[in-house]
């Protein structure tokens, strides 16, 4: 006896439990319902994030002249080329880039490290008091920062000048203003991101460790071939949410320096701001926004490329 082919796959909906097949209606009701479960949070995201994006990126290529929205082109994007105050804080947020990022990522790694060692006593408050800065309000910090880091009767001048070296002026002077800015931001997000690695390290099982002490292998050793290939994947996390926040700092120059001194600390979310909210000129920070999505998209690009796993992604 053969089967026929034909039968099977024309006979139509197989039967229900109770021998009846299903209808029209059943049909449609278990296509349609993961798009009901879906649909309130596609709608709200339809609204809040995608319809002010599309609306962004039109608004960049337009100018508000007299009252009266037009369209200019790629006039904005041009504008933006020759605006000497840009270049000033792209090359600003450059500097923290290279300086505070490396440098926050192996604090964070030293300090992770130290963490998970099994003869640290109170490592649960230790962790959580690293934890803490991460969970105070970006204003807040920012506005005890700038107490401390007052020229006259900071204390941080007062302990400078108390064991006999110059007094700085960490808000007014350039130089001084960045050290502080990469200082505060240093601060904030360093225990955040030793917590992060901290699992990481934890996620490692103690028989690899014990396989490397049996081959011989001391710390330095165990830590940069066997602890530091599989953290990769964690460092490169937080290096690529490490450089988004940066590309987006905004809260700590605004109430630290307002962007000066000479546009020394001035960054490009900070510089939208000024454009958007104080000139009122929403076209050309709109172009502006887009640059940054741009620029956070090729850098995020870039350490995916060369940090992944064996350089591959």
């Amino acid at each position: 006896m053969t089967l026929d082919v034909t039968d099977v796959t024309t006979a139509g909906p197989s039967p229900s439990a109770d021998g009846s097949r299903p209808g029209r209606t059943h049909r449609w009701w278990r296509r349609s319902t993961p798009w009901i479960f879906a649909g309130p949070a596609a709608v709200l995201f339809g609204f809040f994030f995608a319809y002010p994006l599309l609306a962004g990126l039109y608004q960049s290529f337009t100018a508000d002249r007299d009252g009266v929205t037009t369209w200019v082109g790629l006039a904005q994007y041009r504008r933006m080329m020759e605006d000497p105050v840009f270049w000033a804080s792209l090359r600003n947020t450059g500097l923290i880039l290279i300086v505070q990022v490396p440098l926050m990522i192996v604090l964070a790694l030293a300090l992770a490290y130290g963490l998970n060692q099994s003869w640290l006593r109170f490592r649960a408050t230790f962790r959580i008091a690293y934890f803490l800065p991460a969970v105070t309000m970006l204003v807040a910090y920012s506005v005890v920062f700038r107490v401390l880091l007052k020229t006259d009767g900071g204390m941080v001048n007062q302990i400078i000048g108390a064991v006999g070296l110059p007094e700085a002026d960490w808000l007014n002077s350039p130089g001084w203003a960045r050290l502080a800015l990469i200082g505060s931001i240093t601060w904030r997000w360093t225990g955040y991101n030793a917590v992060i690695l901290l699992a990481g390290l934890q996620a490692i099982g103690r028989e690899q460790y014990e396989a490397a002490a049996i081959d011989g292998a001391g710390s330095i050793t165990t830590f940069t071939r066997v602890i530091m290939p599989q953290l990769r994947p964690v460092i490169l996390f937080c290096s690529v949410t490490s450089t988004i926040g940066t590309l987006q700092l905004f809260d700590e120059n605004y109430v630290l320096t307002g962007g000066g001194p000479g546009n020394a600390t001035m960054t490009p979310v900070l510089y939208l701001y000024k454009v958007g909210f104080e000139q009122l000129d929403f076209g050309y920070a709109a172009a502006i926004a887009w640059v940054i999505v741009v620029i956070i998209g090729l850098i995020s690009y870039v350490q995916f490329r060369f940090l992944g796993k064996d350089g591959s992604r």
